[in-house]
């Protein structure tokens, strides 16, 4: 079985995940992150059907605190995001909404340049094995890192950390934390949709909780919408028969397609999609006041649902991880 030893661990290469990395490794730490995903960025997710592009999971990202406010400035620079809109027809004088370019994942592969990153490798188990962790992979490898920090969805969390004894306390604020699944139809077109720009809309009622237009958004070269399931339909279909699922979503978004019609399409289920219950800390150290070596978990479950919560999560896993180390 092959072993190799590792300075801090990131269980999950999503936003959270890199966002710790970076400021780990600038700080002079040795970082080696695992994700069970192909690509990387969690739900900043992109996928392709022949000449059609789509973001189907994260579809923009808006900023309200100063260092996210300059991270995203920086972004813009790199030409890895640009503001997409502040406002759409029903919700006037938002906030700037800002999307990856050419798609959300390349915000993910520019956190990325730079870090150590295992792709396809699922963590099997974790155990204490005296003062360091020590995680299985499903390769039949296994890593040995002094500290740990896991950013998966919580209930993933949670089983991965089955055999250990974590704190009441901290087990119950975990237990706690809920989310809302929810179903992604990416669908090819034929010609151009009827969404009016900047090619979205968020709908409060029915099946349908979001529609956007790739082509419109700039992520697509030829007509492709992406459909999101509105939470309740989303929860009641999760394990249903995909196609049909999908097929019901996109009869149901038949209104913003104009006279297209779909040609192809693919279903994707985010079990995890979104936290609808969150822990009020930024990140949660896990270890404190144990005997267990270092372990932080981190997530949108911590600093919000959104995507700025994520980065922040990840920075606030860091910041505890730079402090004790001091």
């Amino acid at each position: 079985m092959p072993h190799s030893t590792t300075d801090i661990l990131i269980i999950g290469a999503g936003l959270a995940g890199l966002s710790a990395a970076n400021d780990l490794q600038q700080a002079g730490h040795q970082v080696l992150l695992v994700d069970k995903g192909r690509g990387l960025g969690g739900r900043l997710a992109g996928r392709r059907i022949g000449d059609a592009s789509f973001d189907h999971g994260a579809q923009f990202m808006t900023a309200r605190e100063p260092r996210f406010k300059a991270a995203i400035a920086s972004w813009i620079k790199a030409g890895v995001a640009e503001e997409w809109y502040s406002s759409y027809p029903g919700q006037p004088n938002g906030h700037p909404r800002y999307r990856g370019v050419p798609s959300m994942t390349a915000v993910a592969k520019y956190l990325a340049v730079g870090l150590d990153v295992l792709r396809t490798t699922r963590v099997d188990s974790i155990a204490q094995q005296q003062a360091s962790w020590l995680v299985s992979l499903d390769n039949g490898d296994s890593l040995s890192a002094k500290q740990l920090i896991i950013t998966s969805p919580v209930p993933q969390t949670l089983e991965l950390l089955a055999d250990i004894a974590l704190p009441a306390d901290k087990l119950a604020r975990l237990e706690n934390i809920a989310y809302e699944s929810c179903i992604a139809v990416m669908a090819v077109l034929d010609g151009p949709t009827a969404l009016p720009a900047p090619g979205a809309i968020a709908l409060e009622e029915g099946p349908i909780a979001w529609i956007s237009d790739n082509l419109q958004k700039g992520v697509s070269q030829v007509p492709a919408v992406t459909i999101h399931g509105s939470a309740t339909f989303s929860a009641e279909n999760l394990n249903g028969e995909r196609m049909h699922i999908g097929q019901q979503l996109i009869d149901a978004a038949a209104p913003y397609l104009g006279s297209a019609q779909v040609t192809e399409y693919q279903v994707h289920g985010w079990r995890y999609s979104k936290p609808t219950v969150v822990d009020d800390a930024p990140c949660m150290l896990v270890s404190e006041s144990t005997d267990l070596p270092p372990l932080i978990l981190a997530g949108d479950a911590f600093a919000g649902p959104r995507f700025e919560g994520a980065v922040q999560s990840g920075w606030a896993a860091a910041k505890q991880l730079i402090g004790a180390a001091r």
